[in-house]
């Protein structure tokens, strides 16, 4: 992933550094759990955690003449220990080592993007109250439906991230998964109980039954997890879009001290932000693709999964974990317009009612399509003429033969949705991250 888009602890968890420790770490936990077998002396076990290291680019220079990147680090890691390095990586193949080490990397980046997402479903949760009484016009196609709260529209998003939470865990649980079965995964020259042994120190699960590699259903289920959360992010961003546009301006990113937003226009304050979550949510999408390419392979393995791994599992958790973290920032800061949403939600001559004059009007005995009709009727020329929808129906003459003056008001009252607003509210109350 490219520098702009790359914050320091995710970053951190993917550098060629990240990753050799995490086959450092699977290398000496196997020489231990082989120590418990009785399979290496305790003096080479202390040896080996002693002395063990290695430098990236000593091992990019010795991989220069081998061309085999596990090779070359076993190799550096043999220099550091001397004779007692022959216990490392002892029965195992290069994927025990690759698959498991790729293990803790996931479980760590899984537990930084869980943490961002609970800061964005704190600051969804706590800014939905803020705006609870915030009325607004709710859209359908775009166009004026019924009036929402804008209170009610971040709360549906938080409970959204709360689901991206349950589904985080679940994938990085399932992703985070070793193996040290050997070549073909048959445990031919290595005991099961080292697998097990290595994985439970090393807080991983291990794969029940392998061949040479972890199975890549679990990294496609991973990968598909991040861009659905990229998704939301995206639906999210894209409503803020809408909302930022001249014509509506109900709601706005923050626009800093010195910020510009045209080199041609210095008039121009635009959804920045957001529009980079549409595009970056793109990659995600992409990247998911790659993960279901990779779960089929040619028998017990072959290794063209490997190098588009290289690439995709880094690039989404630190694509996510930028676009996590900038959609929270956006969402704290997040400029809400309350006169305006008011005065958009009068555009429409009260339209917005016709549902309840409706029902109104089927409560007092019309039929629906009679009702329908009536309310219709009102509702066009409202629209056309930009008259009051209210004061048309109170002159439709079927309207008023079955509803009193007191029952259209009634009809247009939005004090009648504040039933609905407390159950919302009281559900969103009882969501916790």
């Amino acid at each position: 992933m490219i520098e702009r888009y790359t914050l320091p602890d995710m970053g951190a968890v993917w550098t060629e550094e990240a990753k050799m420790q995490a086959w450092l770490e699977v290398e000496i936990a196997a020489v231990k759990a082989w120590n418990t077998l009785g399979k290496v002396p305790d003096d080479a076990v202390a040896e080996i955690e002693t002395r063990a290291a290695f430098e990236v680019e000593r091992v990019a220079e010795i991989e220069a003449t081998t061309n085999h990147d596990v090779i070359a680090f076993l190799t550096n890691v043999a220099e550091h220990v001397g004779e007692a390095s022959k216990w490392v990586h002892y029965g195992m193949t290069s994927s025990d080592m690759l698959d498991t080490g790729l293990a803790l990397q996931i479980k760590r980046a899984g537990a930084l993007l869980e943490t961002d997402l609970l800061a964005l479903g704190e600051v969804l949760k706590r800014r939905a109250f803020e705006f609870r009484d915030a009325v607004q016009v709710g859209r359908t196609h775009g166009i004026h439906a019924e009036p929402i709260t804008f209170g009610m529209k971040l709360g549906m998003w938080a409970f959204e991230v709360a689901r991206h939470l349950e589904r985080l865990r679940r994938v990085t649980d399932g992703a985070a998964v070793g193996k040290l079965s050997g070549a073909v995964g048959a445990y031919n020259a290595i005991d099961p109980r080292v697998e097990e042994l290595v994985c439970a120190e090393l807080g991983i699960g291990f794969e029940p039954i392998s061949n040479q590699v972890v199975q890549r259903d679990r990294h496609a289920c991973f990968l598909n997890c991040l861009a659905v959360i990229g998704a939301s992010l995206e639906k999210f961003a894209l409503e803020v879009r809408h909302l930022q546009r001249t014509e509506v301006r109900e709601a706005e990113e923050a626009f800093g001290k010195g910020q510009k937003g045209s080199s041609a226009m210095p008039h121009k304050r635009n959804p920045i932000l957001s529009e980079r979550m549409a595009g970056c949510a793109r990659v995600l999408r992409g990247n998911a693709m790659v993960g279901l390419e990779n779960v089929a392979l040619w028998h017990e393995r072959d290794i063209s999964h490997s190098s588009a791994e290289r690439i995709v599992l880094p690039d989404s958790c630190i694509l996510l974990d930028y676009m996590l973290q900038k959609s929270t920032t956006m969402f704290d800061r997040l400029v809400v317009d309350t006169d305006r949403m008011a005065a958009n939600l009068g555009q429409s001559q009260r339209l917005v009612f016709s549902g309840q004059v409706l029902l109104a009007l089927v409560d007092k005995g019309m039929s629906r399509e009679d009702a329908y009709r009536v309310v219709q009727d009102s509702a066009m020329r409202a629209w056309r003429e930009g008259i009051d929808f209210g004061a048309l129906i109170k002159e439709d003459s079927e309207a008023m033969a079955v509803l009193s003056a007191g029952d259209v008001d009634a009809a247009m009252d939005p004090g009648q949705y504040r039933a609905g607003r407390e159950v919302i509210f009281g559900r969103l109350e009882g969501l916790t991250f």
